[in-house]
């Protein structure tokens, strides 16, 4: 098995962008440590250190919706709803400490294991 650095995920409301296109769907790639050092050079961030899930999102986030690569830039990141921000952080923080976006859950009527991946939604039963 392949060592996985790319992750996909749908967002839980969309970026719309100046033409009214809703953008959903992307991928996020893992952090590497200049990912969060750069950010810490940038004058937005010294101004306003919450500036900073801003930068960082922006550096990893490789495809979004539409958007070409290279066009998911801090504007397209300020852009996003509330909602769509906090899943980035959080699935941010799960890739990047699991290295992997699933996570365990059991059925509360049957007690069933199984993963669910928080970026696509797909289910894959675990070991019991």
């Amino acid at each position: 098995m392949a060592f996985k650095t790319e992750f996909e995920f749908t967002l839980p409301k969309g970026f719309v962008d100046e033409q009214g296109n809703l953008h959903r769907k992307g991928v996020m790639r893992l952090a590497t440590a200049k990912d969060e050092i750069i950010p810490l050079q940038d004058f937005r961030v010294k101004n306003n250190r919450a500036y900073l899930v801003i930068i960082l999102l922006s550096r990893v986030i490789t495809r979004l919706g539409e958007l070409k690569e290279g066009e998911v830039n801090p504007g397209i990141v300020e852009g996003l709803f509330s909602a769509d921000l906090s899943y980035l952080q959080e699935f941010y923080r799960q890739i990047n400490e699991s290295g992997t976006a699933n996570v365990g859950a059991k059925c509360p009527s049957c007690g069933q294991e199984f993963q669910v991946d928080i970026g696509t939604g797909a289910t894959a039963l675990g070991e019991s």
